[in-house]
């Protein structure tokens, strides 16, 4: 039934692999089928002016898509001048994904900043950017650690996010474009390694949708999230 000829609550094939640039304090690149996003994370010694003096840190985010991550080309935001409002909502929701699994006082008055950078885009650009972005979080967090700049993990739990939607009449899990461009209900949905929702993104695109049905995706949701989990512990435990 679905395009991909995947089960229902079948992900995509998961491969994240860290460790992909030079510079950057943490990075991965992270595959969910044919949706593959670079993700770095950077430590700064610094944190934006109403974070000053708190002792408090702050992780933010930035996302991006290259012109050819899509079947046709789209122009550079930077050729625009501008930002679409579309990355402006994927970038916050990374953040405040992230933020959720921070303990920002055992974090310090440092700020990591995490790029995640679309190279092909297959569906769930924005749930694989949390995913990876994750890692290098994770990554980036373990240097301050070895080095002795922290003495406790401000990561308090994973954080991952998964799609989900009721396509054809039927919940799956994991939409790819092909379901994503026609599913009647599409959502997105963050979640810690424990289980806990962090934000769920849900709305009908061409017909309403019934409490049972939210149930059922937030059962896959559910499913597909602890998948991601142990990916992101096979490379960073």
């Amino acid at each position: 039934m679905r395009p991909s000829g995947r089960a229902l609550d079948q992900m995509r094939d998961i491969s994240i692999e860290i460790d992909v640039t030079r510079h950057a304090e943490g990075s991965c690149m992270i595959r969910c089928g044919d949706t593959h996003v670079l993700c770095t994370a950077t430590l700064e010694e610094r944190v934006p002016p109403f974070l000053r003096n708190s002792g408090q840190g702050w992780v933010t985010a930035e996302y991006g898509m290259l012109p050819r991550a899509t079947n046709t080309r789209m122009r550079r935001e930077a050729a625009a001048g501008k930002q679409s409002g579309r990355t402006q909502e994927i970038q916050r929701l990374i953040g405040r994904s992230l933020r959720a699994g921070v303990d920002r006082n055992a974090l310090g008055e440092r700020q990591i900043t995490v790029d995640c950078d679309v190279i092909q885009a297959d569906g769930g650009t924005r749930c694989a950017s949390i995913t990876g972005g994750w890692v290098a979080l994770r990554l980036a967090v373990n240097r301050l650690m070895k080095a002795g700049d922290i003495v406790s993990d401000p990561l308090t739990d994973h954080v991952a996010a998964v799609s989900c939607g009721i396509y054809a009449g039927q919940p799956v899990l994991d939409l790819d474009y092909p379901e994503d461009s026609e599913a009647g209900t599409d959502g997105n949905f963050v979640m810690t390694g424990a289980g806990r929702v962090i934000e769920l993104q849900a709305s009908a695109e061409g017909s309403t949708f019934s409490q049972d049905q939210f149930l059922e995706l937030m059962g896959l949701a559910q499913k597909g999230v602890g998948e991601l989990v142990a990916a992101q512990k096979a490379v960073t435990s």
